[in-house]
């Protein structure tokens, strides 16, 4: 296993147990396998895979105190950040939404590899979702811009719950323009936590603490959303 990564979740203060490292490196196979067939990342280093996508998921814990939340990830993909907060925080009651079926369908299949519990899948679109203001935490990693991105996910934040978009190191002009946005949708930008993962990768992590309970006629349907966004 990458020492690198070792390090890096230690001086997050996460313990890496036997089972976990099992768990991380069944999940690394499993994608590398699975991304021949399937659209799943571009990253089939094995080495790169700890780093960009494990790393980066745990990175989370650098500005969110992670226990038996209820935890919504948007745009799962294949499974970042989720499944990698799933491995080292078991208890996380984790809902996972993606729009393709394919992706869902391999997330379902990698949790019952990992013998993953307390997760639920969603094929469909964020937006299309009923279970407004029911999660303590929203969390998204690169789907969209963030003035479109807290449309999609800031509705489905508790009062008082939070929602971290995992954006790029040039993250500033994207934030400058999302903020009246965010503050209309309920929310208020609390802290943003650059984090070096590699010599080449920083990442952003935007903090949004919800105080208010967003208008009810958000979100939008995405194509209204992207041409008039707030």
């Amino acid at each position: 296993m990458n020492e690198r990564f070792i390090e890096s979740l230690s001086s997050l203060g996460i313990t890496l147990t036997p089972e976990i490292s099992q768990a991380f490196e069944k999940y690394r196979n499993y994608l590398i396998q699975e991304s021949q067939v399937l659209n799943l990342t571009t990253i089939l280093d094995p080495e790169a895979i700890y780093s960009k996508h494990f790393l980066d998921s745990l990175t989370l814990s650098k500005v969110y105190p992670f226990s038996n939340q209820q935890v919504l990830d948007v745009g799962s993909g294949a499974g970042f950040p989720a499944i990698p907060l799933k491995i080292v925080f078991p208890e996380l009651k984790l809902t996972l939404i993606d729009a393709t079926m394919k992706k869902i369908e391999f997330l379902k299949r990698l949790s019952e590899r990992l013998e993953l519990s307390g997760l639920t899948f969603v094929h469909g679109r964020i937006e299309e979702m009923k279970t407004k203001a029911s999660y303590d935490l929203v969390v998204s990693r690169a789907v969209a811009k963030l003035n479109l991105l807290s449309e999609l996910c800031l509705p489905y934040v508790k009062i008082g719950g939070y929602f971290i978009a995992m954006k790029s190191a040039h993250y500033e002009a994207e934030l400058t323009t999302a903020i009246s946005a965010i503050e209309k949708l309920g929310g208020n930008v609390k802290q943003v936590q650059l984090v070096t993962i590699e010599p080449e990768l920083t990442r952003a992590l935007i903090v949004i603490h919800k105080t208010k309970q967003t208008p009810l006629e958000y979100p939008r349907a995405f194509g209204k959303i992207k041409k008039h966004p707030l």
